[in-house]
């Protein structure tokens, strides 16, 4: 693929070309923008304390109190604890999300965690402190699920691969935001409790600020008519869309919602005489367990999300300063210098995110993507395993420290163009609607369980591999990750989910085979009705086969 074939076949190009060809009742619309804007801000717990806690152990007012530094071994509890509330939190959210609503669900978990930050605020010992990293916990896991579902749920077909993934650029801005906050308090605040209170107190006050406006913006549509608040649903999805409810465009949506629902009810509703959340729960594992199709997107989504950690690159994130200090650069001496790289390789993980979201994840295809992406990864641990033994058994060149610092980065690069990919936009795209909030909240479970796993071992692993092994240890995860999605992993680019759902059918290990292209996508809009045609072509046991739907 040519580079003018990369900036024309974009994301941003498609997003240009959708938006141009949908009325603009619908894409420049206040109550769709202000309430998608609401929703995004869930991503902002999670990576603030991504951003914050791999920084505030450098703070001399947060090592004075705690009496803690910024060695993996001494901060172990400290950065990993919160996951383990993370994945409790976001397994029961299943049970809130859909009986409260979405707004309400938002605001609860935000005060979850506001809760949390306001007792490390004050917290008078370690103990206090990592009980309010559990309770912190229990409101961002919750949020990564609620945010992104309710994202796809108010946006519109056209755009809505734009509008959820401003969930993914609030993340990357809390991530450095929060990494330059502690910077900031490092560089102009004395060594006080003070220093490291204003970085935990101060996000809390723009998030009380997103739960009073949450009572200005719109609820899930697909909520209401989940809960059979017919007049509600069709109300607030004309707010949404700008459009009367007779507008073809929108009588088209809400028949849409509506059959969905019925086919769900008709699925999930218990008999006579039965109870009826028992029974729901029952028919969502018996739909997500027992049918082939929905098991392999479970295995393909938990199987995602470890291979994303096994990679080490949330551990470079989550340990960036200990990981300094092993290659020599960092030191008790030189904080201030390593504050400001941590500030750089997050605000570079902010860029590479959208660099990947806009030129690599459409422009090349979900697979190539992940191939590109690995291989980065793969080739930056090798290295700074390399350089680390190196390092640690005589002088190393400063140019070879230079490059060192320079792998890190590219390690992140790797990751925001491949395995960033696999756990996140897959794990959004491959669920049907019948058990996408079900299938989200045990696949976030399980991967935050997994990532205070690696989180709480990564000290260990460094240790028990005298440093330098860590990082060909997540080399060797990498070229695993490489045969996975070579062998299991389809092409879903571009794809409906009825398409989508075709590939997850047959055998396991040759889904590749399977992965199918769209090759013409044509619509035309009329007064009363709107007719879509597409056609896609596959590879079926060697043979092209072209399926044309209409």
């Amino acid at each position: 693929m040519g580079v003018k074939e990369i900036f024309t076949q974009s994301t941003l190009a498609k997003y240009g070309k959708a938006i141009s060809a949908t009325p603009r009742e619908v894409i420049f619309n206040h109550n769709l923008i202000l309430s998608a804007a609401l929703y995004a801000m869930a991503g902002i717990p999670l990576c603030w304390d991504q951003g914050s806690t791999s920084t505030i152990p450098s703070l001399p007012g947060f090592q004075h109190f705690f009496g803690l530094t910024s060695s993996a071994k001494e901060i172990k509890n400290f950065v990993s604890l919160v996951y383990i509330g993370c994945g409790v939190g976001a397994g029961l959210s299943f049970f809130i999300n859909d009986k409260i609503g979405r707004l309400w669900s938002l605001r609860l978990y935000m005060a979850i965690w506001i809760l949390g930050q306001l007792i490390a605020t004050a917290a008078p010992n370690l103990a206090c402190l990592y009980a309010s990293r559990i309770i912190s916990g229990f409101g961002i896991g919750p949020l990564t699920v609620i945010g992104p579902v309710a994202l796809a749920e108010i946006a519109p077909t056209e755009i809505r691969g734009l509008i959820t993934a401003w969930f993914t650029i609030v993340l990357l801005m809390a991530l450095f935001v929060a990494a330059f906050t502690v910077f900031g308090a490092y560089t102009n605040m004395a060594a006080t409790r003070l220093q490291y209170q204003v970085v935990w107190f101060s996000p809390c006050i723009f998030l009380c600020f997103c739960i009073a406006g949450s009572f200005f913006v719109c609820e899930s549509p697909r909520w209401l008519f989940l809960r059979r608040r017919h007049d509600e649903g069709i109300k607030m999805l004309t707010k949404l869309r700008g459009l009367p409810a007779d507008h073809p465009r929108v009588a088209i949506e809400i028949r849409d919602i509506e059959e969905s629902i019925s086919h769900e009810m008709a699925d999930f509703e218990p008999g006579p005489g039965g109870h009826k959340p028992f029974a729901r729960l029952t028919g969502l594992l018996r739909e997500t367990f027992l049918v082939p199709a929905n098991l392999r997107r479970v295995q393909q989504a938990m199987v995602s999300y470890a291979l994303a950690q096994l990679s080490g690159a949330n551990a470079v994130t989550s340990y960036f300063i200990p990981i300094l200090k092993i290659i020599g650069i960092a030191s008790s001496k030189n904080a201030s210098h390593s504050l400001f790289l941590s500030c750089m390789y997050s605000m570079a993980k902010f860029f590479f995110t959208v660099i990947a979201s806009f030129f690599f994840i459409d422009a090349l295809g979900r697979r190539k993507s992940l191939f590109v992406g690995i291989i980065i990864q793969m080739c930056s641990d090798i290295y700074i395993g390399v350089y680390i033994k190196y390092n640690q058994a005589g002088h190393v060149s400063n140019a070879a420290s230079q490059a060192a610092i320079a792998a890190i980065f590219l390690h992140g690069f790797g990751y925001a163009v491949g395995l960033l990919i696999l756990p996140y936009v897959f794990g959004g795209e491959i669920w049907p609607n019948r058990i996408r909030s079900f299938g989200a909240a045990i696949t976030q479970c399980f991967h935050w369980l997994f990532y205070y796993g690696v989180s709480a071992g990564f000290p260990s692993i460094l240790s028990s591999m005298d440093n330098w092994g860590a990082f060909l240890f997540f080399a060797g995860w990498c070229f695993i990750a490489l045969i996975y999605v070579f062998l299991m992993v389809p092409e879903i680019s571009g794809l409906s989910v009825e398409e989508i759902d075709d590939l997850f059918k047959g055998p396991w290990f040759n889904a590749y085979r399977r992965s199918k292209t769209p090759t013409i996508i044509a619509s035309s809009d009329c007064e009363d009705s709107i007719v879509e045609q597409s056609m896609t072509k596959h590879t079926d046991n060697g043979k092209d086969v072209t399926e044309v739907k209409a």
